[in-house]
């Protein structure tokens, strides 16, 4: 057979995390010692009592279909937890539970966008929202901010940008790869931009709500005039420890969310059994183990940002959430090392993993080419050992 295969696969872009990812793994089975600081992933495992919990299930006999859009005690829990934490207030209806948090955004962009539409993405944005967008054959529409504002987009951006082809704005906050996290005010300024146009959709991801170092986290699907049309995604992967449990959901407009399912039923259908009542446990138990998790994330940030930051030409802001650095390292891209000429943050990314063993992401993934992404979600001995390793491989550049 000719092998032949879609325009839709053959014009998608690979994911430069899990690429990056395997090249750390490729140069570690040749004997290196290689310090990953590509994947977005916590270094904890799962809490015990959320174990158990999916265990007891199993024992209880939770191993068939479950609903597409989730068990009806799951949405319960998540009704009362965007109500609690987010002040959203959901019908059952109008709250879907999926594969991850992944899957809630992929429903959405399908349900809702077409060929002719343009999205509004805030960039850096997490890798997998363009081609999500350009799937549905819908447009990306980039709107970038650089590290001198820490990566926010400014309200007169978001007022230029808008057109009558404009159907979505998307971003995520906290954000990947950035750390960003828009306050109440800087939401409440975009929404205000947002007044007159009602028929554009804002989707919010949120799924690193619990790791911010802020006060407070804010919800964008709160302010009154964008409760009807805003869909706000979160899940169980990052503040819980629950990356390989698969588990994300979401609120939304009722007539969205049938279709979301809708869309779901064709692809996966519902989410597995014992994982959702362990999510349950999850939401209806109080957070310490959450909030340990958050307490050595933001000690990791401290000490990475301030070590990073010594090196001279890095630009390193100190992000309020997630567990990512994004420093600005367009400053050696005249430079030259052992393997060629630096030319872009790709170039520079390989530079680090071949000379430091030290594996970053591009920020070029990210909509950002001046720009690489390191996460701490690692040990603080691994952290200390990167920049040590990163700053002895620096003098080898010229």
């Amino acid at each position: 057979m000719k092998a032949k295969l879609s325009y839709r696969v053959s014009r998608m872009a690979e994911s430069e995390t899990i690429k990056m990812a395997q090249k750390a793994r490729d140069l570690a089975a040749q004997g290196h010692k290689v310090i990953n600081l590509s994947l977005g992933e916590p270094d904890f495992d799962t809490p015990e009592f959320i174990k158990e919990s999916a265990m007891q299930a199993l024992r209880d006999g939770y191993t068939k279909y479950t609903p597409v859009p989730g068990l009806p005690e799951l949405r319960q829990a998540i009704q009362a937890k965007f109500s609690r934490d987010n002040d959203l207030h959901f019908a059952m209806d109008e709250i879907v539970v999926s594969n991850g948090a992944k899957q809630c955004l992929a429903n959405v962009m399908f349900a809702f966008l077409e060929s002719g539409d343009e999205a509004i993405v805030f960039s850096p944005y997490w890798v997998s929202y363009y081609e999500m967008i350009v799937m549905t054959d819908a447009t990306p529409v980039l709107l970038p901010a650089g590290i001198e504002h820490d990566f926010k987009v400014q309200p007169e951006q978001l007022a230029a940008a808008i057109n009558p082809k404009t159907r979505m704005i998307l971003f995520s906050s906290p954000c990947n790869p950035t750390g960003t996290v828009y306050s109440k005010a800087e939401l409440e300024a975009l929404a205000d931009v947002l007044k007159p146009y009602p028929d554009i959709l804002v989707v919010s991801d949120e799924i690193y709500e619990y790791i911010n170092f802020t006060e407070k986290h804010f919800s964008i699907g709160s302010i009154p005039h964008l409760r009807d049309r805003s869909v706000t995604v979160n899940g169980f992967a990052k503040g819980f420890a629950m990356t390989g449990w698969r588990l994300g959901y979401m609120g939304g407009p009722g007539w969205l969310m049938k279709a979301c399912s809708k869309v779901q039923s064709q692809f996966t259908s519902g989410a597995n059994a014992f994982g959702q009542r362990a999510a349950v446990t999850a939401l209806n138990s109080p957070l310490d183990a959450t909030y340990a998790m958050k307490a050595q994330f933001q000690r990791r940030r401290d000490l990475f940002a301030e070590r990073l930051s010594r090196l001279p030409g890095w630009k390193v802001n100190r992000p309020d959430g997630a567990f990512y650095l994004f420093p600005d390292i367009s400053a050696f891209f005249i430079k030259s090392g052992p393997n060629g000429s630096i030319r872009d943050a790709s170039d520079f990314s390989e530079f680090l993993l071949d000379q430091a063993h030290v594996a970053t992401v591009s920020g070029s993934a990210f909509g950002d080419d001046r720009c690489i992404r390191l996460s701490y979600a690692a040990s603080e001995q691994d952290l200390i050992e990167a920049c040590h390793r990163i700053e002895k491989a620096m003098h080898q550049l010229w």
